[in-house]
């Protein structure tokens, strides 16, 4: 079992809270070790799970004699569709989701009900669908925290058919920056991929870990926060074009003429098929950056 005061989590037993029988349970372990980390102590602190699946976190604070509220997709709550704060009627000090994890474990349909509904996360599209639509629920969350209290989720990452998926990193890329108070590692135990045999070998070791990312809530509106998110990615956007552009000057002996400079990005990236102006933004990030400078006219060199 783990330090209480350690950024890493194992807790082997998932406890006699919630319903073992529901997939993808978190240990109440984990839920009570948070609970005592961020709400003992805060006078009649309010917890919220708008994913609560089985029931594990609620059943937790029951024990702890904190206050809760426990909503899900199953029991007629909609994260995508209905506003957390309006459901529970107070803000809570910690608001904390376990979404699906993509489509690893399909839960409409298959783990209750028996059809699949449209805003299960398990059943998204595809991974720029999930990431979008889980980043929507974040801020249906952070909407029902306190100002100063913390929201975020339980969640793990995927690899499958060759390709792997960080669906906590895409979180974070998604929200504001300055509110990413911490991140969690926590253990798998007892996952499904542990009792399969693969075709073929591969040089990394199975996922056997979770994170548990967590944001402290500063006191703006959610305008103020889409505002910021959008600059962020605006940044990185930038960022990405210029160590583009830095590295196809380093390609061609650290100068070239411009004509030169457009080829080489466009063999370089696919960033180009997307984007009609590519070339003013290969000209513009020539322009605006210190480590590139003109040496002669038409001709790019690294400063």
């Amino acid at each position: 079992m783990s330090n209480s005061n350690s950024s890493i989590m194992s807790f082997p037993s998932r406890g006699e809270w919630g319903k073992a029988s529901w997939r993808g349970n978190c240990s109440g372990h984990v839920y009570r070790t948070l609970f005592e980390q961020i709400l003992v102590g805060l006078a009649d602190p309010v917890f919220i799970d708008p994913m609560m699946g089985s029931g594990t976190s609620i059943d937790v604070c029951k024990d702890m004699n904190i206050r809760a509220h426990g909503l899900d997709l199953h029991m007629g709550f909609n994260a995508l569709r209905d506003s957390i704060l309006e459901r529970t009627g107070e803000p809570g000090n910690l608001v904390l989701s376990h979404p699906p994890y993509g489509g690893q474990i399909k839960y409409s349909g298959e783990v209750w009900g028996e059809t699949p509904h449209p805003d299960d996360l398990s059943h998204c599209v595809d991974d720029e669908d999930f990431h979008n639509k889980l980043a929507y629920c974040v801020l249906n969350q952070r909407d029902a925290t306190v100002d100063g209290g913390y929201y975020g989720v339980i969640i793990g990452d995927w690899r499958r058919r060759g390709n792997y998926t960080s669906y906590q990193a895409e979180l974070i890329a998604r929200m504001p920056s300055d509110e990413l108070a911490g991140v969690l590692i926590k253990a798998q135990h007892n996952t499904m991929s542990s009792f399969k045999k693969y075709a073929g070998k591969t040089a990394l070791p199975f996922i056997t870990h979770e994170y548990i990312v967590l944001f402290a809530k500063k006191a703006r509106t959610v305008l103020d926060v889409l505002a910021i998110t959008a600059r962020e990615a605006h940044a990185r956007l930038q960022g990405t074009w210029r160590n583009v552009v830095k590295l196809v000057l380093m390609k061609l002996g650290g100068s070239a003429p411009l004509q030169k400079i457009y080829e080489a990005v466009s063999a370089a990236t696919d960033k180009v098929a997307s984007n009609p102006n590519w070339q003013a933004k290969v000209r513009q990030t020539l322009q605006l950056h210190a480590e590139f400078a003109r040496s002669e006219r038409g001709v790019w060199a690294l400063a």
